[in-house]
């Protein structure tokens, strides 16, 4: 499938800068998987990406398989990882060990977070383990500053959830922004929303962030919302309703193609809400398939900043702003 129409542009430096591209991935479970992840990872090679999370099980389940992704996407792609790491069950010394390895390993992103707590978790935690993801922010920076000679003295980008609807165990969407104003001011650089089904839940998420003193950037992570199965388990998992007009539609449409079709054009609405509301980005959750994000980013004609192609270092050639990326 070629890729989507992103339209490259160079902007003038007084300009605002352009729409950040980014996509989540989830680490294969076997070798069908992986063959069938790695096509969709050729596939969003092409659009560009800014960057590409990789996400972490719980209790660093699938830890091996996570990192084994992530040095492929370093080796063997352009692409720039995101890590996801969560700290709920890990002590302080099992977690620096494991960031160490990450910027071994040459990631410069880290995703932050608490992480789901196991259903079967003692009633005590383990001695010297850490609770929030404020905690593993901290222990990042502290990581960072014991290697800045070996980073070159350079940064790591740490991003962190943010919720436009109440977490599930939060007492009040008010706790949640005091929340994440705390994991700002413990060094987070950026955050990415959970899935959303309404567009003015990262509107007011945004407006109540910013009267808080939420400064970082605060990126809508958006799904594709073409199965009614997947919608309805995240409405589950979120405590979201989503929007019943949607759940009605994807529930008569007549097969898959029809359901993709209103899927795809739920997504854009809700995604060209949240840049209409100012969002510096668009984070895409792909559930490791390429099709659907594909289409969502054709109808949205982001435009990409123009960067160097293969054998043209040096022409003379320029790419306007309403230039085509295609696939050569």
């Amino acid at each position: 499938m070629s890729p989507p129409s992103l339209i490259q542009a160079s902007a003038p430096s007084t300009h605002s800068a352009p729409i950040a591209l980014s996509y989540e991935l989830f680490p294969p479970r076997n070798e069908s998987a992986s063959a069938s992840l790695w096509d969709t990872i050729r596939e969003l090679e092409c659009t560009n990406p800014d960057y590409v999370s990789v996400t972490y099980g719980a209790n660093g389940s699938n830890r091996d398989t996570a990192v084994e992704l992530l040095n492929r996407l370093l080796t063997e792609t352009s692409l720039r990882p995101l890590a996801h790491l969560t700290c709920v069950g890990n002590t302080a010394d099992e977690l620096a060990e494991i960031i160490s390895e990450l910027l071994d390993h040459g990631v410069r992103g880290i995703l932050a977070l608490r992480g789901d707590l196991p259903q079967d978790a003692p009633s005590q935690p383990r001695a010297g383990s850490l609770s929030y993801a404020q905690d593993l922010i901290e222990l990042i920076r502290r990581v960072e500053q014991r290697r800045s000679a070996l980073l070159c003295a350079g940064k790591v980008a740490i991003g962190v959830a943010a919720y436009p609807a109440q977490h599930p165990e939060s007492p009040s969407i008010e706790h949640d922004v005091e929340v994440l104003l705390a994991k700002q001011r413990s060094g987070a650089d950026f955050a990415i929303t959970q899935v959303f089904f309404h567009a003015d839940q990262y509107k007011d998420l945004v407006s109540r962030a910013r009267r808080a003193g939420v400064s970082i950037p605060i990126i809508p992570g958006v799904m594709p919302l073409t199965s009614l199965r997947r919608v309805q388990r995240l409405g589950d998992l979120t405590g979201v309703a989503p929007s019943t007009k949607l759940l009605d539609a994807l529930g008569r449409a007549d097969d898959a193609a029809e359901s993709r079709r209103i899927g795809v054009g739920a997504t854009v609405d809700l995604a060209r809400a949240a840049l209409d509301a100012g969002a510096p980005g668009i984070h895409l959750y792909t559930f490791n398939e390429h099709a659907a994000a594909l289409e969502v980013l054709d109808k949205l004609q982001l435009l990409r900043p123009a960067r160097p192609q293969p054998g043209l270092r040096g022409a003379s050639s320029t790419i306007g702003t309403t230039a085509r990326l295609v696939r050569a």
